[in-house]
């Protein structure tokens, strides 16, 4: 009976009309043909890339910016563009994507090296190879191309963070030896003080230009909605106040763009599901619940050891009395640092952090004056034990701990 109700839930579905006229358009792969709002930051990455189609070697450039702010998109649409050109010109030049937070295949020097080998058509082991070996391969690799090559590193600094600065020390380094190929470094993080934690030496070779992709607002993610739902939902389906309501969640949460398209597209999915043929906005606020359900654990996944090791020692913390301060919580968090192997940040770039977590909606960070004493934090969670319980998981994994 139930697999002939499962043949008839099937076959039901299969007949009914769907919202959606192209789901990949809401899609975190889909790249559009517009970038909306981005044409200042586009025009610098272009003007910094475009030395490369006469041969010479581009400046290194540096990315920053929170998750959703179009950085990866953009990036790739020049890219797109400049081999697209050199292509069509005959110029020898490559643009290579990696992302660095791909566990097993770029999340370590050895990994990372091996993707990149193996874009060059080398095959390498998964492991087993010395460094110095992998390097050569790589190197080979390269010189054999006579390119001009744009690296592409998305989310370096979870690279950065596992693997140590070293691997960006070698890359930078390499074009001392190449000869008739060349590489540029094109790197993209999430965390603005990313560069503050790399060694002199490094930060000096490797961050020649920087390029700053600020949140987006309420009516910028409106007109970025707008033209995603052009393409991937039927005339029509969306109520009025669908698109807006979907942008203000979003500009609530840091200007997140990648949030709102994501929000859309389970809305829609949703009134799907329920054989509804209008999306509402009782739909959205359905949809946001259950995304509002994982969001948590993602954001501290993709936090910056720092950030790890000072949620952490807040949690630590929090069963143990109603109000935390930032004292107690530095206290604590150097402790772990020293368990960890992690460098400790100074007290006030800890308080930078509490804000931030602050707004993330982890952590709730009030500013309290104590006179003449100055001021400091008091910091609480309204996180429940199941939840803190499953954080309290994530962080051990992550620090080693």
């Amino acid at each position: 009976m139930v697999e002939r109700g499962l043949v008839g839930f099937f076959e039901n579905f299969v007949g009914r009309e769907s919202v959606f006229l192209n789901k990949k358009a809401l899609q975190s792969t889909y790249t559009p043909d517009a970038m909306l709002h981005r044409n200042e930051q586009i025009q610098k990455i272009a003007e910094v890339l475009a030395p490369s189609l006469r041969k010479d070697r581009p400046s290194n450039i540096f990315i920053y910016g929170k998750t959703g702010a179009g950085k990866t998109l953009c990036v790739k649409h020049v890219t797109k563009n400049l081999t697209t050109v050199a292509a069509a010109k005959n110029i020898p030049l490559m643009a290579l994507y990696v992302n660095c937070k791909l566990k097993r295949t770029a999340d370590t020097e050895y990994r990372l090296l091996a993707q990149l080998a193996s874009m060059f058509g080398k095959a390498v082991p998964p492991t087993g190879l010395p460094t110095d070996e992998i390097y050569k391969i790589f190197y080979s690799a390269v010189e054999s191309k006579n390119h001009n090559i744009i690296l592409v590193l998305d989310e370096i600094d979870q690279l950065v963070r596992k693997a140590g600065d070293g691997v960006l020390y070698n890359l930078t380094r390499i074009n001392d030896d190449l000869k008739t190929s060349q590489i540029s470094i094109v790197g993209i993080s999430n965390d603005l003080m990313f560069a503050e934690t790399l060694d002199p030496r490094v930060r000096s070779s490797l961050s020649e230009e920087e390029v700053i992709f600020p949140p987006y607002n309420a009516m910028q993610i409106r007109d970025i909605l707008r033209e995603r739902a052009k393409a991937a939902i039927k005339p029509g389906v969306l109520q009025e106040g669908v698109i807006e309501k979907c942008a203000a969640y979003a500009a609530r949460d840091h200007g997140d763009a990648r949030r709102a398209i994501e929000l859309l597209r389970v809305s829609a999915e949703t009134a799907e599901r329920k054989n509804q043929s209008t999306v509402t906005t009782e739909h959205i606020d359905e949809a946001e619940q259950n995304i509002e359900k994982d969001r948590i654990f993602e954001i501290v996944e993709m936090q910056p050891k720092q950030y790890q090791a000072t949620l952490y020692a807040i949690i630590s913390l929090s069963g143990k009395k109603d109000a935390i301060f930032t004292g107690e919580i530095y206290d604590l968090y150097k402790g772990i640092c020293s368990k960890t192997g992690l460098r400790p940040l100074t007290q006030r770039r800890i308080s930078d952090v509490l804000a931030e977590l602050d707004v993330f909606g982890i952590i709730n960070a009030r500013v309290i004056s104590k006179g003449r004493y100055g001021r400091t934090r008091e910091i609480s969670t309204q996180l429940d034990n199941s939840v803190k319980a499953k954080i309290t998981g994530v962080l051990r994994e992550s620090l080693g701990i």
